[in-house]
């Protein structure tokens, strides 16, 4: 299949190729462990798909997916949160004019050990779901103030010849310093070695964010649409 339409359900795909170990579910519907976060994909938006989806939601559980239209669900989900996403391609070339970074920083790759604190940072400011174990979905990197996280970027979705960079946040107290910039470079950088394409997701309206990838070399693909439901009983 061409990368195109991998990318019209791109975390499906991711599924079904680069992240099938970690997938749970079958034919229809597959999804994230919940420890790793709540995307999910279907093969098609359909009762059936749905209906196999619930027990990967379970009772009462919350699942998250991209369509390329508004969804609709059958009864038994309830819709809790829905908007536009803009997907974005990085061109196959690395970022150039970057800022220097300072002198109190310091950047490094993130290990399974820098877990928590990765979560809080998430959770202070909301770049989408994380949990514990979502940097086994690939390479993370973050900007330290001595011991503090004040900043990281990584890796999520996997297709063929594409990698999603997600998971991009700065501590309120580390913004307007070019943080995300570098831990971006950092990861495309980290792309472009697999010999890869970089891509990512974006809220549609966030538009000093599009400004910021655009000028690292992101150009739109399409829309698309996000939905968080939860599975009712």
């Amino acid at each position: 299949m061409p990368e195109s339409q991998l990318l019209d359900n791109p975390i499906w795909h991711s599924l079904l190729t680069g992240h099938r170990d970690l997938a749970e579910g079958g034919a229809l519907a597959r999804r994230f462990p919940a420890f790793i976060g709540p995307l999910a994909g279907l093969a098609e938006d359909s009762a059936s798909a749905w209906q196999a989806l619930r027990p990967l939601a379970g009772p009462q559980g919350v699942v998250a997916l991209f369509f390329r239209q508004a969804p609709s669900p059958p009864p038994g989900w309830k819709l809790i949160r829905v908007g536009p996403l803009l997907q974005m391609v990085a061109a196959p070339v690395a970022p150039t004019g970057l800022p220097e970074l300072p002198a109190e920083a310091s950047l490094r790759r993130l290990t399974p050990s820098d877990a928590p604190a990765m979560v809080a940072l998430a959770e202070l400011t909301e770049p989408g779901p994380f949990r514990l174990r979502t940097i086994e979905l690939g390479a993370f990197f973050g900007v330290f103030h001595g011991p503090e996280l004040m900043a990281m970027a990584g890796q999520r979705l996997r297709l063929p010849d594409m990698v999603e960079l997600s998971g991009v946040c700065t501590h309120p107290d580390a913004r307007g310093r070019g943080y995300a910039r570098l831990l971006m470079a950092r990861v495309i950088e980290e792309i472009l070695a697999e010999g890869k394409t970089p891509f990512l997701h974006v809220l549609a309206e966030n538009e000093a964010a599009i400004r910021v990838y655009r000028d690292l070399g992101f150009v739109p693909a399409r829309d698309l649409v996000y939905g968080v439901f939860l599975r009712q009983d």
